[in-house]
């Protein structure tokens, strides 16, 4: 065992060792093409920024030199002196004020303007303008003490009238051999930046102090390359060159000399899609390349993303990777070839071993099966019969081979086996049935026959399959009589259930009458409670209808027919109110439709009250339904809601009649679908809550009720789908839940069925 574990393992650490091989020169393969690729994506860079920082310097060269040589020029204009060293009439200024005007418009300038040797401006081209230079002492900028000193002066500064930036151009003007004034031209060099649109690439203008003032990133404005000395700093900006700008230095964190005028930088700089006082930031790789314009006292840089350079990297790295994975599957797939070529060679032996050993194994299972095995030649008389078989039949395969069907089948199983084998139509089918075998004996017994067709080296051979078949006919045949004797049974059960079903349909429909009977019969009682209250109702108007009647008599009898038809008049009021009195006692008295609709709480309300307003107002109980009453709507049928309010406010009318102050409270709300109706008292509470909804249960006492009120009221909220439930409120009294299906108005009901 020792023995065949050890190749195992030095092979696993062969395989281990290579691949660890193939990993190692994978990785040193991707670091030298990133070197390489780096250096020179970085030349190429390089190159590529050089050529467009020639052609921006270029650009800006062009743009200086254009106006170099104007402040000289205007200075030939005699009509200057007219002003210098003040005008001499409000004409002559406004003169020259009008041909700096004309002059600055014609030659593309920002201002032109002219100053004495104060260096107070006397006379500029935005004369009419607010920020008019006029009367503005420049004295302090270089570009004046350049020019008074008799030579051409040049200055970029951030103006102190219009605070845009700008590069001053000047000259002296000269009254004989003495310098009188200085004219300048200013232009703008915004439009520089506005032209680059590289998104790679960025331009930046310093000064001689490397302070930012041109830059195609508006963050970057006004900030240095390099940190500023105290001193320095301090010398900038009493100069006033840029403002109050605080001349902060980039964020620059890292500094790689290249060559002399190149250099690659890391810059951290806020995100320019935030806002100003975000802390997005984001940090970034530069090639820098810096050169001067020396006449011009500036400095011109261009930032290179390296983000090409890593992308270039990354591609070169990819495609390396891609020819190495390529070459690599490449040799597996060769190698992996070869072992299945091996392999196949070692597989046919193989397979050559298996096939004999298989056909033995399967010699011996044909041998062994429960089946009996009968293999008939292409005549249809017997090749090669199992052992199974001749146990079956009683003969041996020595006596039966070679032989035809004859002495193993009867007549019809014979024919059934000769129609198959000189069908030539039914190539592939096989054909199974239930046919009678002969014995040796001649004893006919039942067998399940398959017949099919298979071909041996090319030889057309019909097997046989047998099954004994005899003691399965022995259980269908016992199958089949209990069986009848079930069916019959069944036929018996099923005549006694619908004997039983139709007793159970007939007492159904008997409950179902006497339970409507037993709500009428409720009604009916509730009536009969509430009878003292109508009586007491209808006694006024009676009594008032009998005085009107007697004083019509009377006047009758006085000639007086005025005040008859006057008492008449009051007469017919007043049935009128009776009828109204006795309209809702009819209305509930009568039966249900049992028809579920939508229904208004304010139609119960009404209902119920008219009911019962008399013996509220004879007990004085105070009965507070919620304001929403009339934009509650639910899902019943209003006559048999009313009596379960009915019923309940009866109860609770009962409970409270031993109160100093009686007092019951309904109250509504919307729970999802549902609307829930609370009916509280401030009675003593229900005793058992647990048993008031039992038949015939009631705590009342004798003739107050028999018990079936609260049990009838259940139903029938069942019946609309919902459910009616009591207990004892936590600080006094009982309390009824209704929950019943909300619905909506039966206003807008009636809208969607008009639609």
């Amino acid at each position: 065992m020792n023995s065949m574990s050890q190749p195992a393992k030095t092979g696993k650490a062969v395989r281990l060792l290579i691949l660890l091989s193939v990993l190692a020169l994978f990785v040193v393969l991707m670091l030298q093409t990133a070197a390489i690729s780096r250096n020179q994506a970085v030349n190429e860079l390089q190159q590529k920024t050089e050529a467009d920082l020639n052609r921006y310097i270029i650009t800006v060269q062009q743009k200086l030199d254009r106006f170099n040589d104007l402040p000289k020029l205007l200075s030939t204009n005699p009509d200057l002196l007219s002003v210098l060293p003040q005008a001499a009439s409000d004409e002559d200024n406004q003169r020259l004020n009008r041909f700096l005007e004309e002059v600055n418009s014609i030659i593309g300038a920002s201002d032109t303007y002219m100053m004495n040797r104060q260096g107070i401006t006397v006379a500029a081209s935005n004369w009419n303008l607010e920020r008019s230079f006029i009367g503005g002492n420049f004295s302090f900028r270089p570009y004046f003490n350049q020019a008074m000193a008799g030579g051409s002066g040049s200055y970029f500064a951030l103006g102190t009238t219009s605070h845009q930036r700008g590069y001053f151009f000047s000259y002296p003007v000269y009254r004989g051999d003495e310098v009188a004034g200085v004219i300048v031209v200013k232009i703008d060099l915004n439009d520089v930046e506005d032209q680059w649109n590289d998104p790679l690439q960025d331009i930046l203008v310093t000064d001689s102090d490397d302070v930012v003032f041109i830059s195609t990133r508006p963050e970057w404005k006004f900030r240095t390359l390099t940190p500023l000395a105290p001193h320095d700093q301090r010398r900038v900006k009493e100069s006033l060159r840029y403002g109050n700008n605080s001349l902060i230095p980039l964020d620059i964190s890292r500094r790689q000399p290249l060559t002399d005028n190149a250099e690659m930088i890391t810059l951290q700089s806020q995100q320019s899609d935030t806002s100003a006082d975000s802390d997005s930031r984001q940090v970034q790789d530069y090639l820098l390349l810096t050169q001067s314009l020396a006449d011009a006292g500036l400095n011109v840089s261009m930032l290179a993303s390296m983000k090409v350079v890593d992308q270039k990297v990354i591609t070169a790295m990819v495609q390396v990777a891609f020819v190495y994975i390529a070459l690599i599957l490449l040799f597996l797939v060769l190698r992996v070839r070869y072992r299945l070529t091996s392999q196949q060679q070692e597989f046919r032996q193989r397979e050559h071993t298996a096939l004999e050993e298989s056909e033995a194994r399967i010699r011996a299972i044909i041998d062994h099966t429960h089946a009996g095995l009968i293999t008939l030649d292409e005549a249809g008389a017997v090749r090669y019969i199992n052992p199974t078989a001749e146990k079956l039949f009683g003969w041996s395969a020595d006596e039966i081979r070679g032989q035809y069907l004859n002495p193993l089948f009867s007549d019809t199983a014979r024919i059934i086996c000769w129609r198959y084998i000189m069908d030539e139509t039914t190539d592939t089918a096989e054909l199974t049935t239930e046919v009678g075998a002969l014995g040796q004996d001649q004893q006919v017994f039942p067998v399940e026959l398959t017949i099919g067709r298979m071909s041996v080296a090319g030889e057309k051979l019909f097997m046989l399959t047998i099954h004994d078949i005899t003691e399965r006919k022995l259980y269908e045949q016992k199958l089949r009589d209990a069986t009848e004797a079930l069916e019959y049974r069944v036929e018996e059960r099923t005549k006694d259930l619908v004997q039983t079903n139709a007793r159970l349909v007939e007492e159904m429909t008997q409950h179902r009458n006497t339970q409507n009977e037993l709500i009428q019969t409720a009604k009916l009682a509730v009536l009969g409670q509430l009878s003292a209250g109508i009586n007491h109702e209808l006694n006024q108007p009676l009594t008032a209808i009998r005085n009107y009647a007697d004083n019509a008599k009377a006047f009758l009898k006085a000639g007086r027919l005025e005040p008859v038809a006057n008492n008449l008049q009051e007469i017919g009021g007043l049935t009128e109110r009776m009828a109204k009195i006795i309209h809702p006692l009819k209305e509930f008295s009568r039966k249900s439709t049992n028809c579920v609709e939508p229904v208004s709480l304010q139609q119960i309300r009404d209902g119920v009250m008219s009911v019962m307003y008399g013996r509220f107002e004879k007990e004085n109980v105070t009965v507070m339904w919620p304001d929403a009453v009339g934009e509650t709507w639910i899902m019943a049928d209003r006559l048999r809601l009313e009596q379960v309010f009915v019923n309940l406010l009866t109860n609770a009318l009962q409970a409270i009649s031993g109160q100093s102050v009686k007092e019951i409270r309904i109250s509504v709300e919307r729970v999802k679908d549902r609307t829930e109706i609370r009916v509280l008292d401030n009675g003593p509470g229900v005793r058992d809550p647990e048993r008031v909804f039992e038949p015939f249960y009631t705590t009342k006492s004798s003739g107050q009720g028999i018990g079936l009120g609260l049990p009838i009221s259940q139903r029938i909220i069942e019946s609309f789908y919902g459910e009616l439930r009591v207990r004892n409120h936590q600080t006094a009294g009982a309390e009824f839940l209704i929950r019943l299906p909300t619905a909506i108005e039966k206003a807008a009901v009636d809208g969607l069925a008009l639609d």
